[in-house]
């Protein structure tokens, strides 16, 4: 095996990647090491492309980027019992430290010393990388394969959903990124009765119906609030799904939400919120959550749950595919808001 391998790396602080040639990792005792089959570009990507606040305050430099995906094991370390090389697997890139409070009280993917790979150290955005077994998930034979290059984004959804109370009850979804779109169609799987969809961008309001919402709002031209007051007789919404990171997004949400309500919080937001709490969540006595990762692992197995229960269909999801290369053109797509999940081969 050549000793090096193509990546694509963030190597100066500023807008842009470089696709280079960088050394084959080298595993530890631990680890496995997985040629990747397919890779896909996440928010996280985008973020780090375009070089905004929170990558300046989260990144060091070189680093290779990427955290979604799945490939072959083709070397294991020796403390490596449970995979053999040659099985193919993808993996939670949010590696733990196992011993802080959060991840001794069932907690981990809340972890205080978390490091993401892709982001705090290497990532798949590469012909190879490695990853500590424990991290491993299999990827499985009756599930369409290159669904596990999006286990990741699918996760937060799922995540995402299964924080309320979703069976026979209404949800509003604020924010159809892949995530939101992903959502609404995990919500109609696990027996929501209504599913409404509030997002401005029009290719993404169509993904949202292809994954099975019910209802699609554009809060820019429809009063959003009156629409779901009108579509539940005057009550409001049993759960609201806040996907977006827009502050009038959260308010509408709050404003559509009946007493008692749950509200879940996945968007992150980019500056500080100005809300009236005692209105629109004390005296509406609403449970709010928020959501970080997936839960390991139980996310997972409901992830496959999902798949193959024959009530999801994500293939809608993946909307391009191209060389490894051509990322650029993937993370554009991305950015003006014309690609629901690209994956790169």
């Amino acid at each position: 095996m050549s000793e090096k391998m193509r990546a694509i790396k963030k190597t100066k602080p500023e807008r842009g990647i470089t696709v280079s040639e960088s050394e084959i990792p080298k595993i530890k005792d631990n680890e496995v090491l997985i040629k990747v089959k397919k890779r896909a570009i996440c928010g996280t990507d985008l973020h780090i492309y375009q070089w905004n606040k929170w990558s300046e305050n989260r990144l060091k430099l070189p680093v290779i980027i990427g955290h979604e995906f799945y490939g072959e094991i083709v070397e294991k370390g020796k403390e490596v019992k449970e995979y053999k090389t040659g099985e193919l697997v993808t993996a939670e890139m949010h590696v733990v430290c196992n011993h802080c409070y959060l991840c001794r009280t069932g907690k981990a993917h809340l972890c205080e010393n978390v490091k993401i790979l892709g982001v705090d150290a290497n990532g798949a955005f590469a012909d190879f990388v490695a990853v500590p077994s424990i991290n491993l998930w299999r990827v499985k034979k009756d599930i369409p394969e290159e669904l596990f290059a999006i286990y990741d984004p699918f996760g937060n959804a799922v995540h995402t959903v299964f924080e309320g109370d979703i069976p026979t009850k209404t949800v509003l979804i604020t924010g159809a990124g892949p995530i939101g779109a992903m959502a609404a169609g995990i919500a109609k799987a696990a027996g929501a009765s209504l599913v409404i969809v509030s997002e401005p961008n029009e290719y993404r309001r169509d993904l949202a119906k292809k994954l099975g919402a019910d209802i699609l709002v554009n809060p820019l031209k429809e009063n959003l609030v009156e629409k779901i007051m009108e579509l539940t007789d005057g009550e409001g919404v049993d759960n609201v799904l806040e996907m977006s990171g827009a502050t009038p997004a959260l308010i509408d949400g709050l404003k559509a939400i009946r007493k008692g309500g749950i509200l879940v919080l996945l968007g992150i937001f980019n500056k500080d919120v100005s809300l009236d709490i005692n209105e629109l969540i004390i005296f509406k006595g609403i449970t709010i959550k928020g959501v970080n990762g997936r839960k390991m692992y139980d996310t997972w197995y409901r992830m496959d749950g999902l798949l193959r229960s024959g009530k999801l269909d994500l293939s809608p999801i993946i909307t391009h595919r191209m060389p490894m290369e051509d990322i650029e053109k993937g993370l554009l797509l991305m950015e003006e808001g014309k690609a629901g999940k690209v994956i790169l081969s």
